[in-house]
């Protein structure tokens, strides 16, 4: 779920944070910079883990802002496909679930990929899961456990301020998405198992 990139970059310190540590300067930096932010391809950032090399700062003529070369790991989250994750069931709709886990809200459960015999309930609004008469529920807020099936990467161009009111929100994709299921045994909501 979650993984360890290597990357360099170029920080810019500047004169506000001398009074700190390098170090920290350095990582509050790259930390402001990442964090919370999905590089294409790569995955949700969370945090810097370490810095593995930082050069020599260099001081910028008249600004005083010190620019370093730095390479450093970040811990990101990307769950490979297959991976089985427990989150919480957020909204359902007739196009399928919403699943969020407690920092990440983009993952969807298709129709096709719950157990056949599933089907909306509109008075509920919920899905329903029949198996030989038996009708369970998948309520919202509930603990699920779901499978991995494909991550969809949406490359986020920049809009100009004029355009932005434009857009609606259907029109807005998210930079990184995940697609599950919930069709085999052990998998959906955990009071079921």
């Amino acid at each position: 779920m979650f993984i360890l990139t290597t990357i360099s970059d170029l920080v810019q310190i500047t004169p506000e944070d001398f009074q700190k540590p390098s170090a920290e300067a350095i990582e509050d930096n790259l930390n402001e910079k990442y964090a919370n932010k999905v590089i294409q391809k790569i995955g949700l950032c969370i945090c810097v883990y370490d810095l593995l090399t930082a050069s020599d700062g260099l001081i910028g003529h008249g600004t005083g802002i010190v620019n370093v070369n730095v390479e450093f790991r970040l811990i990101v989250f990307r769950p490979f496909k297959g991976e089985i994750i427990l989150g919480k069931i957020s909204g359902a709709s007739e196009w399928g679930m919403k699943i969020r886990l407690d920092f990440f809200d983009d993952i969807h459960v298709p129709p096709t990929l719950m157990f056949p015999g599933s089907f909306f309930n509109v008075q509920e609004q919920c899905w329903v899961w029949n198996n030989e008469g038996t009708e369970y529920f998948y309520d919202k807020h509930e603990w699920v456990r779901i499978r991995v099936e494909q991550e969809h990467w949406h490359d986020q161009s920049p809009v100009a301020p004029s355009e932005r009111e434009s857009i609606t929100a259907a029109e807005r994709k998210s930079p990184f998405s995940i697609t599950a299921s919930m069709m085999q045994a052990a998998l959906g909501p955990t009071e079921w198992w």
